[in-house]
């Protein structure tokens, strides 16, 4: 997929998953000269893309002038309520708002910005700086089905992507994907320390914990089986592995532990969108 396009794209926030984005047009070849970005402190390689043609901190007028056909919103849920009043000149028909804030439910965008926009409340997670990402969204009644696409091959640049009806699902998905990089770096990090604990060297342990997590992941990428299937592949019956399953999968184990992590992550998500 390359990316061509006649109207601009306007990219309110380059921070790391608004740059991871930009970073994904830009190798499907898009021209840096079709992007208006908005920052108040953009990176050096922001400001090294306007010798390629690339506009930054433009006035609202003139980029509304230029018919923007998507304005992707990547700034913090708290600076929403400052950031998005000065962005209604950029409302139309044609133009399509993509939000990737947590907890910015599309109820606030029409309200901050306009009962009339076209919005894309979606949540993508952090693999997306590597093209690995996963993105769900979803979309009010004023998208029309060329918008939706375009929404989905622009957040389709750095993963996968998915698309749910019930907008509530959202949050739960911030919990799972949103979050769970976070999960899963901290469980490398216990792992190293568990390694620690049992007496291996600091730098092996973190080493065997990153590998284990990152090569064990690579496999789920790759293969068939489900997860279940690869677990179950991995344990012998009275072995080790077995032998510590049966503390991960007991009373009080990684499971219960998991929906509790998930349960507050979705319910913080709620208070950030009210």
């Amino acid at each position: 997929m390359t990316f061509s396009f006649e109207r601009p794209l306007v990219l309110v926030g380059a921070g790391k998953m608004g740059g991871a984005l930009l970073d994904g047009w830009l190798r499907k070849g898009l021209s840096p000269s079709l992007v208006d970005i908005r920052d108040p402190a953009p990176s050096a390689d922001i400001e090294r893309l306007t010798s390629k043609g690339l506009s930054l901190n433009s006035p609202i007028a003139k980029i509304a002038a230029k018919r923007p056909a998507l304005v992707l919103l990547a700034v913090k849920p708290q600076a929403m309520t400052a950031v998005l009043p000065e962005l209604a000149p950029l409302v139309s028909p044609e133009t399509v708002f993509l939000s990737i804030a947590a907890g910015m439910g599309l109820h606030r965008l029409q309200e901050l910005l306009g009962a009339e926009v076209h919005a894309v409340r979606s949540m993508p997670n952090t693999p997306a700086a590597i093209g690995r990402g996963i993105t769900v969204a979803c979309a009010n009644t004023r998208v029309t089905p060329k918008q939706k696409a375009l929404a989905d091959d622009l957040l389709a640049a750095v993963g996968e992507v998915g698309w749910v009806e019930n907008e509530a699902l959202i949050d739960a998905v911030t919990a799972v994907s949103g979050s769970g990089p976070a999960y899963v770096f901290y469980m490398v990090e216990c792992l190293a320390a568990a390694g620690e604990a049992l007496g291996l060297d600091a730098d092996l342990a973190m080493k065997l914990a990153r590998e284990t997590v990152s090569g064990s992941g690579e496999m789920l990428h790759r293969m068939e089986e489900s997860a279940s299937e690869l677990r179950t592949n991995v344990t012998s019956p009275g072995g080790t592995t077995a032998a510590a399953l049966d503390v991960l999968m007991g009373e009080g184990g990684l499971s219960s532990l998991m929906r509790r992590a998930a349960l507050a992550a979705r319910d913080r998500a709620r208070e950030l969108g009210k």
